[in-house]
């Protein structure tokens, strides 16, 4: 492991007392499941009504696609805020004060008179869910290292492909009955349930290992930015995410305006797919060492996205379309994991602050693609966009390989 790890912070070696088995193990992880599901949800579960939110707020494609710009932009703030936070005054308090941001966010956004009102709540409401999405990733980093965080990375990882697969499907039935303004109520109810459960969870940084003030987390920043095992994760880690989210974001329209499916249609095309990153979570694990599992995910990424976006300059056909994002979204799934249980093996020591930069890393790809999907024809901005995401990816991916294995258990 690369030893420039941030010194200011105390020492986290597993925990003893971290579950292997039992109820509060399986309550944790599923708690961390909805955690993570709940990022997903924040984003995945509206993309059935971006098509219809153009029409109700007489606003063109890309500044509705805004709206997930915004929401990826406050989920990277609020990362960058309450990552040191956590370190300072625990994971728990942190949570439950995100979590009440994100109900007064979703509540507001409901009232938004014009779309310029609704993006600046989406902003609010990033920053709420980004408690929930960081933590995910460091309270397993507070509890275990090496290949035990690699299974529960993987594990929550795998289950919570239920999340991006149930989301649009949810979203595409309650905009059909009660139009976008239910699904926001959804995410209130959603973010109200995950408070009542926090009551549950258990505090996972002890006093001990606190930092004593907010200029030793914010300093670990600085450190963090100089550990090039760490960046070079964070940078895989984004530019995939880069490659999801210009799926994610482009695919309403492609499906729905282009293709003419209807929004829960659109929404079973979204969850079929979202299933195969699950299977991809797991599939990394067989890799040894993990960080193999990055350079075979993203050379096979190039060729399906090259295969992708010819056909989306040749061939206009739907099941083309779907059966090349099946691949796609498989080696996305083997990438997810490796690169946050390498960036989260380097940086544990300050937990709070690693989880949050490597979400950061993440949105600012998410936030610069959303809205380039959109311009002009959307499927060839969208293949363009694509293409240039899977060439960055495999230029980390290739990084990460030239890099030691950063699992001590690893060979």
């Amino acid at each position: 492991m690369n030893n420039s790890t941030p010194a200011s912070g105390p020492a986290t070696t597993a925990s003893p007392q971290a579950p292997t088995s039992g109820k509060y193990y399986v309550f944790l992880i599923l708690y961390l499941v909805l955690l993570s599901a709940f990022g997903s949800f924040v984003n995945d579960m509206y993309l059935p009504t971006l098509p219809e939110m153009v029409k109700a707020f007489h606003a063109s494609v890309s500044t509705v696609q805004l709206g997930l710009t915004f929401g990826m932009i406050g989920l990277g703030l609020g990362e960058l805020i309450l990552g040191p936070a956590s370190d300072r005054f625990g994971r728990k308090p942190i949570l439950i004060i995100a979590l009440v941001i994100f109900c007064i966010g979703a509540v507001c956004s409901v009232w938004s008179k014009s779309i310029h009102v609704f993006i600046w709540w989406r902003l609010v409401q990033g920053i709420g869910a980004s408690g929930g999405y960081f933590l995910a990733r460091t309270i397993p980093a507070d509890m275990y290292q090496g290949r035990a965080l690699a299974k529960v990375m993987a594990l929550v990882g795998a289950i919570n492909g239920f999340a991006p697969a149930s989301a649009p499907v949810i979203g595409g039935l309650v905009a059909r009955s009660v139009g976008w303004q239910g699904i926001f109520w959804i995410l209130f109810a959603f973010s109200a349930m995950l408070l009542l459960l926090s009551t549950i969870l258990k505090e996972s940084l002890p006093k001990s290992r606190r930092m004593s003030g907010f200029r030793p987390a914010f300093h670990n920043y600085v450190i963090l930015a100089r550990n090039r095992h760490f960046i070079v994760h964070v940078l895989l880690k984004g530019a995939a995410l880069g490659i999801l989210f210009a799926y994610i974001s482009s695919a309403p329209f492609i499906i729905q305006d282009h293709y003419h499916f209807n929004q829960l249609q659109f929404g079973l095309f979204m969850g079929v797919n979202a299933l195969f990153v699950a299977a991809g979570a797991m599939t990394a694990l067989k890799f040894k060492p993990l960080k193999r599992a990055a350079t075979f995910a993203a050379r096979a990424l190039v060729v399906v996205i090259a295969v992708q976006a010819v056909c989306f300059f040749t061939v206009d056909n739907v099941w083309v379309y779907d059966a090349l994002n099946i691949p796609m979204v498989f080696f996305l799934g083997m990438l997810f994991t490796v690169a946050n249980t390498l960036a989260m093996n380097e940086g544990r020591q300050c937990a709070g602050d690693a989880s949050a930069l490597i979400g950061m890393g993440g949105y600012v790809f998410g936030a610069i693609v959303s809205p380039l999907v959109g311009l002009g024809d959307v499927v060839h901005s969208t293949a363009i966009t694509l293409c240039v995401m899977a060439l960055l990816t495999l230029l980390f991916a290739h990084m990460s390989a030239r890099l030691k294995p950063d699992l001590t258990t690893e060979p």
